[in-house]
């Protein structure tokens, strides 16, 4: 498989929005290992509301794998993703196959720049920040971009799935 060329520092998360003309900012501060999420972690030491931080996560719909984009002071709803799927039952993907999926690892899983593009669903409530955050593949790394064109990187599917 070939590798994705980054620039000097970048990731392919990063790499995907330069790739496209996408605005963004990216954000770094030191990742504490100890710590007990690694979303509230990045809102906490960027000193940005947890409600404009929003985290990657994993499940399994009816056998395949979907990408939920909930805000870190939340919980995905797991009922509500397979809904806006159309999909029945929905668990939470084991972490190792969302780090083959992706090529990143936990902590560091960006809804950009995947290796594979895998249904994607954002929750409704990103869409009331100008600009939101998402991991920009890294532990320690985040990028600011509008929800619109986060939407539109991941092709995503807007919908209420956070509890």
């Amino acid at each position: 498989m070939a590798k994705k060329k980054q620039a000097a520092g970048g990731t392919p998360a990063t790499t995907a929005l330069t790739a496209a003309g996408v605005a963004f900012t990216v954000h770094e501060y030191a990742h504490d290992a100890r710590a007990a999420s690694y979303g509230e972690e990045a809102a906490e030491a960027m000193g940005i509301d947890p409600a404009r931080v929003f985290k990657t996560l994993f499940a399994d719909v009816d056998g395949a794998l979907v990408v939920g984009v909930v805000p870190v002071a939340g919980q995905l709803d797991l009922k509500a993703l397979a809904r806006a799927v159309a999909g029945r039952k929905a668990t939470m993907a084991d972490p190792r196959a969302a780090e083959r999926a992706t090529g990143y690892v936990v902590g560091g899983i960006s809804p950009l720049g995947q290796r594979k593009a895998h249904p994607t669903v954002v929750d409704a409530s990103a869409l009331a920040h100008p600009t939101v955050y998402v991991s920009a593949g890294k532990r320690g790394m985040e990028v600011e971009l509008s929800p619109a064109e986060l939407v539109r990187m991941t092709a995503a599917r807007v919908a209420e799935i956070r509890k």
